[in-house]
Protein backbone atom coordinates (compact mmCIF):
# COMPACT_ATOMS: atom_id res chain seq x y z
CA UNK A 1 0.00 0.00 0.00
CA UNK A 2 1.23 3.53 -0.58
CA UNK A 3 2.06 6.04 1.86
CA UNK A 4 2.47 9.97 1.95
CA UNK A 5 6.18 10.39 2.28
CA UNK A 6 6.13 13.82 1.41
CA UNK A 7 4.16 16.94 0.20
CA UNK A 8 6.72 19.28 -2.14
CA UNK A 9 5.67 22.96 -2.91
CA UNK A 10 7.65 24.55 -5.24
CA UNK A 11 8.32 27.95 -4.07
CA UNK A 12 10.28 31.12 -5.22
CA UNK A 13 12.01 32.62 -1.82
CA UNK A 14 13.17 29.47 -0.25
CA UNK A 15 14.19 31.16 3.55
CA UNK A 16 10.73 33.53 3.13
CA UNK A 17 8.72 29.88 2.78
CA UNK A 18 10.83 28.02 5.26
CA UNK A 19 10.15 30.59 8.09
CA UNK A 20 6.61 30.99 6.98
CA UNK A 21 5.67 26.84 7.15
CA UNK A 22 8.15 26.06 9.56
CA UNK A 23 6.10 28.91 12.36
CA UNK A 24 2.58 28.22 11.04
CA UNK A 25 2.93 24.14 11.22
CA UNK A 26 5.40 24.28 14.32
CA UNK A 27 7.66 22.00 11.55
CA UNK A 28 11.56 22.27 12.05
CA UNK A 29 13.88 21.39 9.22
CA UNK A 30 14.73 17.64 9.19
CA UNK A 31 18.50 18.80 7.79
CA UNK A 32 20.34 21.95 7.31
CA UNK A 33 18.25 23.94 4.52
CA UNK A 34 20.32 24.97 1.72
CA UNK A 35 19.51 27.26 -0.93
CA UNK A 36 17.02 25.10 -3.16
CA UNK A 37 15.69 22.42 -0.83
CA UNK A 38 14.84 21.84 2.69
CA UNK A 39 12.21 19.00 4.48
CA UNK A 40 10.15 20.14 7.01
CA UNK A 41 9.59 17.84 9.65
CA UNK A 42 6.79 18.01 12.88
CA UNK A 43 8.50 19.18 16.12
CA UNK A 44 6.46 16.85 18.07
CA UNK A 45 5.05 13.50 17.19
CA UNK A 46 4.52 12.45 13.73
CA UNK A 47 3.25 13.61 10.50
CA UNK A 48 3.69 14.20 6.59
CA UNK A 49 6.87 16.10 6.12
CA UNK A 50 6.79 19.21 3.87
CA UNK A 51 9.26 18.95 0.99
CA UNK A 52 10.21 23.14 0.22
CA UNK A 53 11.96 23.09 -3.71
CA UNK A 54 12.89 26.49 -5.41
CA UNK A 55 11.38 27.14 -8.31
CA UNK A 56 12.75 29.71 -10.82
CA UNK A 57 10.62 28.72 -13.96
CA UNK A 58 6.53 29.87 -14.35
CA UNK A 59 5.99 26.99 -15.93
CA UNK A 60 7.50 24.09 -13.53
CA UNK A 61 5.33 22.05 -11.56
CA UNK A 62 5.10 23.63 -8.33
CA UNK A 63 3.26 21.00 -6.01
CA UNK A 64 3.11 17.08 -6.04
CA UNK A 65 3.42 14.20 -3.46
CA UNK A 66 6.06 11.89 -3.26
CA UNK A 67 4.70 8.59 -2.46
CA UNK A 68 6.02 5.54 -0.69
CA UNK A 69 5.96 1.95 -1.15
CA UNK A 70 7.70 -0.95 0.15
CA UNK A 71 7.14 -3.15 -3.26
CA UNK A 72 7.41 -0.49 -5.75
CA UNK A 73 6.71 -2.96 -8.93
CA UNK A 74 3.22 -4.03 -6.89
CA UNK A 75 2.41 -0.50 -6.44
CA UNK A 76 2.61 -0.38 -10.15
CA UNK A 77 0.51 -3.34 -11.25
CA UNK A 78 -2.11 -2.23 -8.74
CA UNK A 79 -2.23 1.44 -9.63
CA UNK A 80 -2.07 0.45 -13.57
CA UNK A 81 -5.02 -1.95 -12.75
CA UNK A 82 -7.11 1.02 -11.49
CA UNK A 83 -6.89 2.60 -14.25
CA UNK A 84 -3.23 4.98 -14.22
CA UNK A 85 -1.71 4.56 -17.39
CA UNK A 86 2.27 4.93 -17.67
CA UNK A 87 3.72 8.55 -18.41
CA UNK A 88 6.70 9.79 -19.53
CA UNK A 89 8.13 11.32 -16.95
CA UNK A 90 11.83 13.39 -17.36
CA UNK A 91 12.94 14.09 -13.63
CA UNK A 92 16.02 14.90 -12.43
CA UNK A 93 18.49 11.59 -11.37
CA UNK A 94 17.77 10.23 -8.03
CA UNK A 95 14.89 7.84 -6.02
CA UNK A 96 12.33 8.28 -8.88
CA UNK A 97 11.97 4.52 -10.18
CA UNK A 98 8.66 4.54 -11.68
CA UNK A 99 5.86 7.28 -12.76
CA UNK A 100 1.98 6.77 -13.84
CA UNK A 101 -0.80 9.51 -14.60
CA UNK A 102 -4.21 9.06 -12.97
CA UNK A 103 -7.24 10.61 -14.96
CA UNK A 104 -6.13 14.16 -13.08
CA UNK A 105 -2.70 14.55 -12.29
CA UNK A 106 1.05 12.57 -12.88
CA UNK A 107 2.09 11.06 -10.04
CA UNK A 108 5.98 9.28 -9.35
CA UNK A 109 7.65 7.71 -6.54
Amino acid sequence: MLKIGSVVWGVRDMARATAFWTAALDYAPREDPDEDWVVLIPRAGSGVQLALKRVTSASARRHHLDLYAGDGAAEVARLLALGATRADWRYEPGPITWCWRTRTAIISA
